[in-house]
């Protein structure tokens, strides 16, 4: 049973039951616009409760992973590169699509580690679970944090190229870059979620 919030429009909610939910409006229309081997585009009219009809361009990527990597002296990874959508070479913590089918998101996270910042690492955990931008895109995001950090051989690392060939690594306290996130110097969505996610989880251990 919920009610209403004393002073302000809407209801108070019950903390216990507190959570996104599967729901689906009905699609009267759903026209193809391109796909790749990477996403698909579909335009979906969906029908509101009241019967109207909304015209809604529908993202379909691959899911994806970040890793927060974090060293023994507290520093986390974070990588430096180029992205076109917005033309800003972006601070980030590694990351990568779901692209090999079948491979469980943690295996694509230890891949993706080893590709962008020749690591592995020692010690697993889910971060956080994300959509990275539900209005429009349904792609999902599972991030892990990573210890016990190690650098992978010469001989077994990736051969970077376009974008990730001109990749830059950093090690940044993790408090320097929680700051950074706060004072608006670092704005990628799945990052900023990802170290403030840990500040959190380090407050309540």
């Amino acid at each position: 049973m919920t009610s209403s919030h004393p002073d302000l429009p809407g209801r108070l909610a019950d903390p216990a039951t507190l959570a996104d939910s599967p729901h689906a409006w009905p699609v009267s229309t759903s026209t193809p616009g391109f796909s790749t081997a990477y996403l698909r585009v579909d335009v979906d009219t969906i029908v509101d409760p009241a019967a109207g009809e909304h015209e809604r361009v529908v993202v379909q990527p691959h899911g994806a992973v970040g890793v927060l990597a974090i060293d023994d002296a507290d520093r986390v990874l974070l990588v430096e590169q180029y992205r076109h959508a917005v033309r800003h070479r972006m601070l980030e913590i590694p990351a990568g699509i779901l692209d090999v089918v079948g491979e469980d998101p943690l295996a694509t996270a230890i891949r993706e580690l080893a590709e962008e910042a020749d690591l592995t690492a020692d010690d697993w955990a889910q971060e956080l679970g994300m959509f990275a931008t539900p209005g429009y895109s349904s792609e999902r995001l599972t991030v892990f944090r990573a210890v016990g950090l190690h650098p992978v051989p010469q001989a077994d690392r990736t051969d970077r190229v376009a974008e990730e060939g001109d990749m830059h690594q950093w090690w940044v306290p993790f408090d320097a870059a929680v700051d950074a996130v706060l004072e608006g110097r670092i704005s990628d969505s799945k990052t900023v979620a990802a170290l403030l996610a840990e500040q959190v989880r380090r407050s309540r251990d």
